[in-house]
């Protein structure tokens, strides 16, 4: 006798609706941050400020997103997806605007960092992945898991020569007013991804779990804990390459548009990567692909500083990382759920995702650190290559099955 459906699937929740609009979202929020790094060269030159001073801005963006991640979790899991989503849709566009009027590195700071950094968090594709999770069948959220960060990797693509063509034809200010307004658009996407966990027990027979009790048991557990290492290499990389490799690339002596181009190279082949990802993530060890995706990113970033800088190398380099990418989120919000459930999922990805963005903050500000410190970006690339090593090191041992609690209890 084939074992009954949760309530959830028998109502038949519209997923079609739920996946595009979520991958909607996960475009929309994605793609304005990461498109900042065109800005860094306007803004400081007309401002008067240092490297260092905007980095730092994006750093705490980064860091606040992190932090707050966890945050926006739990209020997801409380009180819906879908008002979590809409309140930080409204906060990163207000940050937008705010960051047009900063005048002093202290607002600069406030808007792009903190505000926009917040807004992100409420809005990001870690709480589309979690919708995704508890509506889909298990055998479906790897795959799930996949589009939904493809779609983010998509607004990447989208938005970087969206972005160069905004402030070449408006100029900064207008172009990030031009892009908060996007982001007005969330609050109305949002309404698709309404609703929240079973208050009841994860699987039939599991034990009704309190968000303590489920935190203990997650920073109890070795994987867990692993897994939250290895993830903050993946913030220290993306966060650095977003931010600093156009300004390097015109250090290189290119065009500019090379670096936008990159960006937007990275974000396209991400797509595929991030689809590859989630197919592969359903079907062979997350833990062990985890490894491979970080020995390979040490491998590009290794043969980009020995290869001559040319327009050609920029877009090898930015190929490769960009099937490495965000490649790393479905196996890694794969294993949370394989290992815990969809329970808590977006409470317990988010701290997941905290590492993340502290990874995060330290690439963007040491980034710009270093670099007005030495003139060059060169220490930084060497410690992304070593972090890379050390983050296919603590993935190898991580053990893909649920935890003792979930053990021999049947699937949703």
């Amino acid at each position: 006798m084939p074992t009954p459906l949760p309530a959830r699937f028998r109502d038949g929740p519209n997923i079609p609706l739920i996946i595009i609009c979520g991958c909607l979202i996960s475009m929309l929020t994605f793609g304005p941050r990461s498109a900042l790094g065109l800005f860094l060269g306007p803004i400081t030159s007309d401002q008067g400020w240092s490297r260092e001073t905007f980095a730092l801005a994006l750093a705490i963006q980064n860091l606040l997103w992190g932090a707050a991640q966890p945050i926006a979790g739990m209020v997801a899991d409380r009180y819906g997806t879908a008002r979590t989503l809409a309140f930080g849709g409204v906060l990163y566009a207000a940050g937008l605007v705010l960051t047009v009027q900063a005048e002093t590195p202290l607002v600069l700071h406030l808007s792009a960092g903190v505000m926009i950094g917040t807004g992100v968090a409420f809005s990001s594709f870690s709480l589309v992945l979690a919708a995704f999770g508890r509506t889909v069948t298990p055998a479906q959220r790897s795959l799930a898991f996949g589009v939904g960060t493809a779609s983010g990797s998509f607004g990447q693509f989208l938005f970087a020569p969206l972005g160069q063509g905004l402030l070449d034809g408006f100029g900064w200010q207008n172009a990030l007013l031009i892009m908060s307004g996007l982001m007005l658009l969330v609050p109305f996407l949002a309404i698709a991804l309404r609703g929240k966990p079973d208050a009841g027990p994860a699987t039939p027979g599991a034990h009704d779990q309190s968000l303590i009790e489920a935190l203990r048991e997650a920073f109890g557990t070795r994987g867990f804990v692993l897994l939250t290492f290895g993830f903050f290499v993946c913030g220290f990389h993306v966060a650095f390459i977003t931010v600093h490799l156009p300004p390097y690339i015109v250090d290189l002596g290119l065009d500019p548009v090379w670096g936008a181009s990159a960006i937007a190279l990275i974000g396209f082949c991400n797509v595929f990567g991030a689809l590859a990802s989630g197919y592969i993530g359903g079907r062979f060890s997350k833990p062990i692909f985890l490894a491979l995706i970080y020995l390979g990113r040490a491998v590009a970033i290794g043969l980009f500083l020995l290869v001559p800088p040319t327009p050609l190398s920029v877009l090898m380099f930015a190929g490769a990382m960009g099937f490495l990418w965000l490649s790393t989120v479905p196996p890694t919000s794969g294993l949370v759920a394989v290992m815990f459930g969809p329970r808590y999922m977006a409470t317990l990805f988010g701290f997941v995702f905290f590492s993340h963005q502290i990874g995060a903050f330290l690439g963007v500000w040491l980034g710009g650190r270093l670099y007005d410190q030495t003139g060059s970006y060169d220490a930084i690339w060497y410690i992304g290559i070593a972090l890379s090593i050390f983050a296919a090191l603590v993935h190898w041992p991580i053990r893909e099955e649920p935890v003792a609690r979930l053990a021999g209890v049947p699937a949703e």
